[in-house]
């Protein structure tokens, strides 16, 4: 039985995959990583840190596009209910690649999310039917992300830079269509130049669409309309009070 796991760059990746060779054996195992091509560079320093930790294979794959160009292909700006990238550039991808070098009795997959997440399993168990997935960071000891990220230190591993920043995960370089106010304050904050490239590609989308779509929206007062990430950027200078809980959730492969 082989044994494949869904490595995102993330610590609980790396804790879940920890545990698999633990139980399982390196000799086994799998890494996969599906490239976004929009990620912080020092998310490729801590795969291969990582995998050289565990002490098995590192796959990595790609279609090749950023998520910008899948909107743009695809003609929608995702949100947080809608992630063409997460599913073209994530879920299909690594759904094809498993599919081309296993049946289904032949391998065991593995997810990152813990047991703050359990909720989200069963929608993973019925996307990858008849694959098993399991999610080992969801079992006993639990673990939260401080202590993963204190045990990654340990074994002389150097977490990754955007959990430094202040970042909840390490994907798609601090940035993502789902993340909340606050996790877009933190990187106009921190990543200014970042933030600007994904304004700039934003407002390059609305002009290509011909539509006012963005990524934030305004509920106050009842109704829901677009907030550019230019204007949240002008917003936020003005000393708009923005929402310091709204982080927002990446959950590429759930």
């Amino acid at each position: 039985m082989k044994h494949v796991v869904m490595f995102s760059g993330g610590v609980g990746s790396w804790a879940a995959a920890r545990r698999v060779a633990d139980q399982h054996g390196a000799e086994n195992m799998q890494l996969l990583f599906t490239d976004t091509k929009m990620e912080d560079a020092d998310l490729y320093r801590f795969l291969h840190e990582a995998a050289s930790d565990i002490g098995c294979e590192l796959v990595k794959i790609a279609d090749g596009r950023t998520p910008w160009e899948v909107f743009r292909d695809v003609r929608f700006l995702g949100n947080s209910r809608v992630d063409p990238c997460s599913r073209i550039l994530k879920r299909d991808l690594a759904r094809k690649w498993v599919g081309e070098h296993y049946n289904s009795d032949e391998v065991t997959l593995y997810i990152g999310i813990d047991w703050t997440e359990g909720h989200r399993m069963r929608a993973v168990v019925r996307n990858w039917e008849p694959f098993t997935v399991l999610a080992p960071m969801t079992e006993p000891p639990y673990l939260s992300k401080k202590d993963m990220l204190n045990l990654l230190s340990e074994r002389g591993i150097e977490p990754p830079s955007l959990y430094r920043l202040g970042f909840p995960h390490n994907n798609c370089g601090g940035f993502c269509i789902k993340a909340g106010q606050a996790q877009l304050k933190l990187l106009l904050d921190v990543l200014p130049e970042v933030y600007c490239y994904h304004e700039r590609q934003e407002q390059a989308l609305r002009e290509h669409l011909g539509k006012d779509v963005a990524i934030l929206r305004d509920r106050t007062g009842g109704e829901s309309t677009p907030v550019t990430l230019r204007r949240f950027r002008e917003m936020v200078t003005e000393g708009y009070l923005f929402d310091q809980h709204e982080w927002g959730g990446c959950g590429c492969f759930v």
